[in-house]
């Protein structure tokens, strides 16, 4: 551990079924007494907290530092509340690889079944997993997609990247109305309870993951500009910003331009910038939003924001600054021993009226008790520091 983050390492394989099988029936188990005591709403929040989620996936008896507790947890939780999603409010979509592609059905499905309007929905699933795999380039890619939403119209996600170069995963905890909010999002029907979230500016709850240094960040407040230099971009004519593009393959580019510039294929871009023209995105958010904008067009963009119109995008990670819980020498800032201690005694609770057998009660309580002995045994959490 460092400063506070879970470092996930990539692992292979699955569960052993006997224990997937306790999984399922602990963590459908702990959801339904969340959703009973304190409503979904607050198992989504619980789910968006990074460390709660790790605690969570401790419980149900896998790996603390594995990246595997995110797609097993995710899983989990999937088959565990399908027996009373309907009664609780709370439906859970998407996975691991091909089943992440089947998220918007699922959502349609669950929405028929309840009269919730499922296109927010929808949006909100597609969108979130084109930031974190266009707008967002950490060197992740994202192979694991869960949504959870309630009968409210509430929704979180998280999703999971790999970076086969450093043998790590990155995960990203996504949380409706906790990001930055925009008023202009009312008038397009993207409101989320009582705030309107906006999908291209600081929009992550959380990420966990540490900082790794460099890296495009379009998403990020100061690249607010950028993002709308981007938009303008992408609405001329592609003719005249390829020309532009053309042009700037025979610079003498700063160091930190090269990965940028090498990507750049004007043959492969027409069709796309046609798209965009013929489109004409008034923001960015409705670029990003298109078919076929991916990551090489938003590098794209980006470079020619910056050379053309002097609107750099960020360049920060965010990853350094997303933590609730902070890190064990201050930075973003320190440890709550009191936010821990709510969240360690939230889920001494909730197993604790589980509606489990005694076996499995007894075995989470054992687990429960033996990490709440060893966090208080430390200066801080043994997964926080």
């Amino acid at each position: 551990m460092k400063r506070g983050f879970a470092n996930l390492p990539l692992h292979g394989g699955k569960a052993p079924r006997w224990l997937f099988a306790r999984m399922v029936k602990m963590a459908g188990a702990i959801a339904e007494v969340v959703c009973q005591e304190f409503g979904p709403e607050e198992l989504l929040a619980r789910l968006s907290d990074p460390a709660w989620f790790q605690a969570f996936g401790c419980v149900l008896g896998f790996d603390w530092h594995s990246s595997g507790v995110t797609t097993t947890v995710c899983g989990a939780l999937k088959e565990g509340t399908r027996p009373f999603a309907r009664e609780a409010g709370l439906f859970v979509a998407g996975g691991k690889g091909g089943r992440s592609r089947r998220t918007p059905q699922e959502i349609e499905e669950a929405c028929l079944a309840t009269g919730l309007d499922a296109a927010p929905l929808v949006y909100a699933s597609r969108m979130s997993a084109k930031v974190d795999s266009a707008a967002l380039q950490d060197g992740y890619q994202i192979y694991q997609h869960c949504f959870l939403f309630t009968r409210g119209g509430r929704w979180a996600v998280v999703q999971q990247g790999m970076n086969e170069a450093n043998g790590y995963a990155r995960r990203y905890h996504w949380l409706a109305g906790v990001g930055e909010v925009r008023e202009d999002r009312l008038k397009a029907g993207l409101q989320t309870s009582q705030k309107t979230f906006d999908f291209v500016c600081e929009p992550h709850a959380a990420i966990a993951a540490e900082a790794t240094g460099t890296v495009l960040n379009m998403v990020a407040r100061e690249s607010d500009k950028a993002r709308d230099s981007s938009a303008e971009a992408a609405r001329l004519h592609p003719d005249k910003l390829l020309a532009e593009v053309a042009s700037l393959q025979t610079l003498t580019l700063p160091r930190r331009h090269e990965v940028l510039l090498r990507d750049i294929n004007p043959e492969h871009l027409h069709k796309v910038l046609l798209t965009t023209y013929e489109q004409q995105p008034s923001d960015f958010e409705r670029l990003l939003g298109l078919p076929g904008v991916g990551p090489k067009t938003i590098r794209s963009l980006a470079l020619i924001s910056e050379l053309v119109y002097n609107a750099p995008a960020s360049q920060r990670d965010p990853a350094a600054y997303s933590f609730a819980h902070g890190g064990k020498d201050g930075h973003p800032y320190p440890v709550s021993r009191e936010v821990y201690d709510k969240s360690i005694d939230f889920l001494r609770e909730a197993v604790n009226q589980a509606k489990v057998g005694l076996t499995d009660k007894r075995e989470a309580m054992r687990e429960l008790s033996a990490f709440l002995a060893q966090w208080r045994g430390r200066e801080t959490p043994p997964f926080g520091g």
